[in-house]
């Protein structure tokens, strides 16, 4: 038969449940009550079949089962010790035997073995009675063989060493009936031998002694006082000699538990009947009251059904003479659900190393709930969403194990909440929170804070100077996270890069070392690691840029001309430069850089002050004004070059000029117009003025076309006014008058207006006409009427509508040459204020016989031309 992999698991786990079984079956000791502490118990060894050294490696404990620990493991012998002396009078009672319940708890592998340690009885207490003194009220005249119940002795000590027997002191009357009750323990009885008489004697004196069966052997007595009264014929009587009844756990006070009743058939006092109890022990007084007028049982205490589970009560109904009657409540106490469980850690480890692999054993603990039945199963659970888990073992025993690997630097400790829950109606739990440290691992490295550092140092720097701060920062904790910081090999212009900078190994504080110049490196790379010091130790690197500021330490050094004295050289200027004429222009550098290296140039003397002037961006030396003769030949000039550094740094230069006649120059004629020249060092301000200057000119421009454009449409108006007349206007005008038999066709001609910038010169061309031009014959002639518009003439027309005649030629060049001349005026003066270097206007004019001249035309011409 094939037997499925699960159904094998399934008989090998049970198989080894039942090896545990047998082999963790309890070990069986015993002690005398009353030892001494220290006392050696029993040794385990054997009994584990262990020596001492795998008990001690294997954390043998010894764990008590009750809240107080009597016995004691020491693990590198084996022997059992007690801890306290035990009373077990005081620990069991009257329970027998008296066993105490251990366990022994070896890890790795986990295993549970019960000890049970019975405490033997010493015969240490001497039988009691509950009172020194009874007293019994007997009435004369009851027949022999009467008994009357005794109170027994108390002997907390049990078996042998209990009470054994009874003796009565000697008399005439009573004798003793010591008899055994089903339990093994004895009760007595007093039973009158002869009938007393009330008028022989009225009162009785007894002693009754009992006695244990211990070595030596112990006493207690007790004094018997018997009243005897007159004649009290009836016994009281219960209806039942035996009360059965159930009471539940936790039932609160007053709560009637039962009525026992009995009746006398007497009347008077001897009819009136008193309830009492009779012989119960301590516990009983303290849980029950008995009302002994109306017999009813009703509670007084806490009923703890895990204290008691069950009560003998024993109650007796005297009357009035005397007479008395017995009767027995035996109380049933049921189980509730009135204790949660408890959860007790054996064996923690902790702190727990972050690098602990899965299924490491952190904590073993047991469960325990002290109700019965499903009030005392249990079940336990932890929190979700952590890194442990819980493994149920046996006997209750749990152990919570790691799920995953730890991170000390996410998590540094845990509390765990373990929740114990029983299956009772209504559930109880309890929790117990278990801490676990988490100690650290040197699993990172140090992290600087920035992937890469730029610091800048200032040049001609003080040796040792701080340069900047670089910090790395370890997740870790302790040793594993102190980082110290060192400056990795590499160089620096040939030269080792230790001899620039160094470290500080704690603070990462980062020092020059040498004075650097920024002119003869402007830069340089420094490498750091931080490691810190954990083992193995971690390390990371960063680059530092170390970047060299500039300082003004460097005056301007002048290129031209040379001041070395050697080799002096004039420079030689014509008697006829106008003003503007360049001379020369000065030439410095500075080796420093940014604002530093900016250089200005001013006149700090000159043989003639106002003849020459410096560029104060440029160096250029030229003339202010035209040179005459009476200006010195010798010309010297001192210029002065200034950085903008602070403090700024300057030097000068020496210019000899010679003042020479008939100098040739092809640069003479040159005049220096500053609208031309474009400067590239103008400041802001320069460059505003010069804005605002182009707008004013613009604006004025505009305005100017304005007004023109105004004028011209006045003029025109007045023009078509006074030709209105002489004119055709309408349909009845003749369209095409090219393809008319009688007209002439219509000519057109391109004329080009060229101006030059410099010379302001102006060249009007006549170009070939659009279309060829025919001659036709007029039909009729009536004269040329002349229109004055300006300097035009234009032929006129006939009201007839007739055609008219061909203008000369002569004519239209006469009238062409007027208009030239009349834009030619205004189209200079207009330039001229605008400050225009170059434009080319067309215009085309229409001159057709049959139309005037078209004014309106040219001048939107014009316009579009400037737009």
């Amino acid at each position: 038969m094939e037997i499925h992999p699960n159904n094998r698991q399934g008989w090998s786990f049970f198989l080894c449940l039942c090896m545990c079984g047998a082999i963790c079956e309890p070990f069986r000791y015993s002690v005398p009550e009353e030892k001494k502490i220290g006392s050696l118990v029993a040794n385990v060894l054997k009994d584990l079949k262990v020596d001492a050294k795998e008990l001690s490696a294997r954390r043998a404990q010894l764990v008590s089962e009750g809240t107080k620990e009597y016995f004691q493991l020491d693990p590198h012998s084996g022997n059992v010790i007690l801890k306290d002396r035990i009373d077990r009078e005081a620990f069991c009672g009257q329970k027998d035997p008296c066993i105490l319940v251990s366990e022994i708890v070896l890890e790795n592998p986990l295993q549970v073995h019960r000890i049970e340690v019975e405490i033997e009885d010493v015969n240490d207490n001497s039988p009691q009675f509950s009172k020194k003194e009874f007293l019994f009220e007997i009435p004369e005249h009851l027949p022999a063989n009467t008994r009357f119940p005794l109170e027994k002795a108390k002997d907390a000590d049990k078996g042998e060493n209990a009470v054994q027997n009874y003796t009565l002191s000697p008399n005439n009357h009573f004798q003793l009936d010591v008899q055994n009750r089903s339990d093994g323990s004895k009760y007595v009885q007093l039973v009158l031998q002869k009938q007393l008489d009330h008028e022989e004697e009225t009162r009785l004196f007894l002693i009754v002694s009992a006695v244990d069966g211990g070595i030596p052997r112990r006493t207690g007595t007790a004094s018997i006082v018997i009243d005897v009264l007159d004649a009290n014929d009836n016994f009281p009587q219960f209806s039942d000699s035996v009360y059965k009844l159930k009471l539940k756990e936790n039932a609160p006070g007053e709560t009637l538990v039962t009525r026992v009743e009995a009746t006398d058939r007497d009347f008077g006092s001897y009819g009136d009947i008193t309830y009492s109890f009779s012989q119960v022990p301590e516990t009983v007084l303290k849980v029950f009251t008995l009302n002994k007028h109306t017999g009813e049982l009703t509670v007084a205490g806490t009923i703890d059904y895990e204290e008691e589970r069950s009560y003998e009560i024993n109650i007796k109904a005297t009357d009035g003479g005397g007479l008395s009657d017995y009767c027995k409540v035996i109380v049933e106490i049921e189980d509730s659900n009135d204790n949660a469980p408890e959860v007790t850690v054996t064996s923690l480890t902790s702190p727990l190393p972050e690098d602990s692999p899965p299924d490491t054993v952190v904590a073993l603990f047991r469960v325990t709930d002290q109700d019965s039945g499903d009030n005392g199963r249990t079940a336990c659970i932890t929190e979700a969403n952590l890194p442990f888990v819980l493994k149920a073992t046996m006997n209750n025993y749990y152990q919570l194990v790691t799920l995953q690997t730890l991170d000390r630097e996410r998590d540094s400790e845990y509390n765990i909440t373990i929740t114990a829950t029983d299956w009772g109606s209504p559930r109880l739990t309890s929790t117990r929170i278990i801490n676990v440290q988490i100690s650290d691992v040197n699993d990172n490295a140090p992290v600087f804070e920035k992937s890469s550092y730029e610091m800048k140092l200032q040049e001609n720097n003080i040796p040792g100077l701080l340069i900047g701060l670089v910090q790395a920062k370890d997740m870790d904790t302790g040793q594993n996270a102190k980082v110290t910081y060192s400056v990795l090999p590499g160089k620096v212009s040939d030269q080792p890069v230790s001899s620039y900078v160094s470290i500080n190994a704690e603070t990462g504080n980062l020092y020059a070392i040498r004075s650097l110049d920024y002119e003869q490196r402007r830069d340089f790379q420094v490498a750091l690691r931080a490691v810190d010091s954990g083992s193995p130790p971690l390390s990371s690197q960063v680059i530092v840029q170390v970047v060299i500021v500039d300082e003004n330490d460097n005056a301007p050094f002048i290129l031209y001309p040379l001041q070395n004295g050697t080799s002096p050289s004039n420079d030689l200027v014509p008697r006829g430069a106008e003003a503007g004429y360049l001379v020369t222009k000065v030439v410095a550098v500075d080796r420093d850089s940014g604002q530093n290296s900016w250089l200005s140039f001013e006149l700090l003397k000159a043989t003639e002050p106002g003849l020459f002037s410096v560029g104060a961006q440029n160096g250029e030396v030229k003339t202010m004004r035209p040179i005459n003769k009476q200006d010195t030949l010798k010309q010297k000039l001192i210029i002065g070059v200034r950085d903008n550094g602070h403090p700024p740094q300057s030097t000068s230069a020496t210019l000899s000029i010679l003042l020479v006649e008939g100098f040739s120059d092809p640069y003479m004629k040159m005049v220096d117009i500053p609208k031309q020249e474009v400067v590239a060092e103008e400041d802001h301000a320069l460059t505003m003025y010069l804005v605002i200057c182009l707008a004013a000119i613009s604006f004025i421009f505009l305005v100017s076309m304005l007004v023109f454009v105004v004028i011209k449409i006045h003029k025109r108006k007045k023009f078509i006014g006074s030709s209105a007349l002489n004119f055709p206007v309408g349909p009845n005008f003749p369209e095409n008058s090219g393809y008319a038999d009688a007209g002439s066709l219509s000519r057109a001609y391109n004329y080009e207006v060229c101006l030059a910038g410099g010379s302001l010169n102006s060249e009007f061309k006549f170009l070939r006409p659009f279309f060829p031009v025919f001659s036709v014959a007029p039909a009729q002639s009536q004269g040329a009427q002349r229109i004055s518009s300006g300097s035009q003439e234009v032929p006129s027309h006939g009201a007839e509508g007739q055609v008219m005649n061909q203008t000369n030629h002569s004519a239209l060049l006469e009238n062409a040459t007027k208009i030239e001349g009349t834009f030619e005026m205004w189209y200079r003066n207009l330039l001229f204020k605008a400050k225009v270097k170059k434009s080319i206007v067309r215009a085309h004019f229409l001159d057709q016989l049959n139309q005037p001249f078209r004014y309106r035309q040219v001048t939107v011409m014009i316009d579009t031309a400037f737009s």
